[in-house]
């Protein structure tokens, strides 16, 4: 009866401890511009999971200045070394600074998630946007295809998480006008959280 109870004990230690991992593939909005590792939002969630979410691990690896291209190329590698459940794709920034063909965007965020599926990797996707001083135009066939490509691959698109920030304060986001400060970490883990441990439990 001790040995069974035993037994018992340790698998269902094996069963709490048994992590569920989240990948974040991004770009400076999620690697932390111009602040330390531990400053951004990915690292906020990761304090916050390891009270509230045990069971839950959440891995940054996101680079600034990453585009989709970059990403594409990186994530063959990132799902090697982590072999995560969920991915969290926020990538696309930098194309639409850049004046990137659009094409060539769709076209990347496609094959990211397609690889993604075939490892049975459970995937959301961020909505992101441009200024609209690149022009009316752009900005919003910018915003319409990532909501096309969320359609056509049938994952979540999450809402772009520095718009809230920018409407409500300008001391959320730093002088260059694009990245969020320290301040903001919290509040982009607050508008995050939900959908992330949505993704999460889908992917259990």
């Amino acid at each position: 009866m001790k040995l069974s109870l035993v037994v018992v004990l340790l698998l269902s230690i094996r069963t709490v401890s048994a992590n569920v991992s989240l990948v974040v593939l991004g770009d400076s909005l999620s690697a932390g511009y111009g602040l330390s590792s531990q400053q951004t939002w990915v690292a906020e969630l990761d304090r916050r999971w390891q009270q509230t979410h045990p069971q839950y691990a959440i891995i940054n690896a996101s680079i600034s200045g990453e585009t989709t291209t970059g990403g594409l190329r990186r994530l063959e590698g990132v799902l090697e070394r982590h072999n995560p459940d969920a991915l969290f794709i926020e990538l696309g920034g930098n194309d639409g600074l850049r004046g990137f063909n659009l094409s060539t965007v769709r076209s990347n965020l496609e094959q990211m998630i397609d690889k993604a599926q075939a490892e049975g990797v459970k995937v959301a996707l961020s909505q992101v946007m441009v200024p609209p001083n690149y022009g009316q135009r752009f900005a919003e066939q910018f915003t319409s295809l990532y909501k096309e490509v969320a359609e056509q691959k049938n994952v979540p698109l999450i809402p772009f998480f520095m718009e809230p920030l920018i409407e409500e304060s300008t001391d959320y986001v730093q002088n260059d006008g694009i990245h969020p400060t320290a301040e903001a970490q919290p509040k982009i883990a607050d508008f995050l959280e939900p959908h992330l441990v949505d993704l999460l439990q889908r992917a259990q």
